[in-house]
């Protein structure tokens, strides 16, 4: 049976590099304790892709996506012959040339097909997932989508933790290293999950940015400037309305009302934040499928992440709605499931 104009989620995969990291061994490191990480951030562990110790790199963006890819893949049944383009997303990522998702390809044994590499922050995952999908339904048969970030070319061992100020202190306990991907195709095979819409919109015109993530050149690499940075307050106040504005779009272009939601995934920026938007969204059955609290945040992977923690409860006739916030330049993306 063919899909016609649906588009479904087969399989996913994910990757989180080596151990997690608790609050009281990051804590030790930085000098701050296990009560200051909870109460600004709330999360409770994190991965890193680097010893936190050493500041030696374990596992590269190509290393973790490889790894989410492969899982996606096997889960799925099919072989490299039977994916038709790659879409990775990443904010982070090896190098800006030659790029991130042909690496990944190639380590799959992927070849001889499109191959679209996508830099973007949170909302990263849902471009990824809009444009395969407009690639399904353009004629292609299956794809494979990645999302994933790492954090050792912006943090790393510090012995002056004691004197930063708190936005650049917050960073090394709010962010983690992993990956995920999700296998798209035109027939409902595998997990059978519909996508019933993706919203990807930038809404950004005339606002400062949220979050700034930089980068240095042969000309400036000896610069003082921080190379990450965070408006919380702009993001505090902002992110949990246009989460509602999100969620009713969805609901509105589909006809949906809330109580025909049997599973929420929330923007994941931190478990605090995350409580926050719950808070301000409107009352729904909807169960909240949450991970930011284990994994800390991850970035692009963190939609694949919950994808993850979906799947095992998503039974037949079941209908899911993710909402990311990209506080860069305030775009608005979400996506909206239905198990078939």
């Amino acid at each position: 049976m063919s899909g016609g104009d649906t588009v479904y989620i087969a399989a996913t995969g994910t990757a989180l590099p080596g151990d997690a990291v608790d609050n009281a061994a990051l804590g030790k490191l930085l000098g701050v304790s296990e009560e200051w990480i909870d109460i600004f951030v709330g999360t409770r562990t994190r991965h890193f892709g680097w010893d936190p110790v050493t500041g030696e790199v374990r596992g590269t963006l190509a290393d973790l996506c490889a790894e989410a890819g492969a899982q996606a893949l096997h889960a799925s049944g099919l072989g490299p012959a039977d994916i038709e383009f790659v879409v990775l997303a990443t904010a982070t990522p090896d190098l800006l040339l030659p790029t991130t998702a042909t690496d990944v390809a190639d380590r799959l044994g992927l070849s001889h097909l499109p191959v679209f590499q996508i830099q973007a922050g949170c909302s990263g995952a849902v471009q990824a997932l809009d444009l395969g999908r407009t690639l399904i339904l353009g004629g292609r048969r299956a794809g494979l989508v990645l999302g994933g970030d790492v954090t050792h070319r912006f943090l790393g061992p510090r012995g002056d933790t004691a004197r930063m100020p708190t936005e650049e202190l917050v960073n090394y306990v709010l962010f983690g290293d992993g990956a995920g991907a999700a296998v798209l195709t035109d027939e409902p095979e595998g997990e059978r999950i519909a996508i019933r819409s993706v919203l990807n919109s930038w809404t950004g015109q005339g606002r400062r940015p949220g979050q700034v993530l930089d980068w240095y050149g042969t000309t400036d690499r000896h610069s003082d400037r921080r190379m990450l940075a965070e408006d919380y307050k702009a993001i505090e106040e902002q992110v949990p309305p246009i989460s509602a504005e999100i969620l009713w779009e969805l609901l509105g272009g589909l006809g949906w009302d809330l109580a025909d939601l049997g599973f929420l995934l929330p923007p994941q920026l931190s478990e605090r934040m995350t409580a926050r938007i719950m808070e301000r969204l409107p009352a729904t059955p909807a169960r909240e499928i949450s991970c930011v609290s284990e994994t800390g945040n991850t970035g692009n992977a963190l939609p694949f992440l919950q994808l993850d923690r979906l799947l095992p409860e998503f039974t037949t006739g079941s209908r899911a709605i993710a909402l990311c916030v990209e506080s860069s330049r305030w775009i608005r993306a979400g996506f909206a499931l239905e198990k078939v």
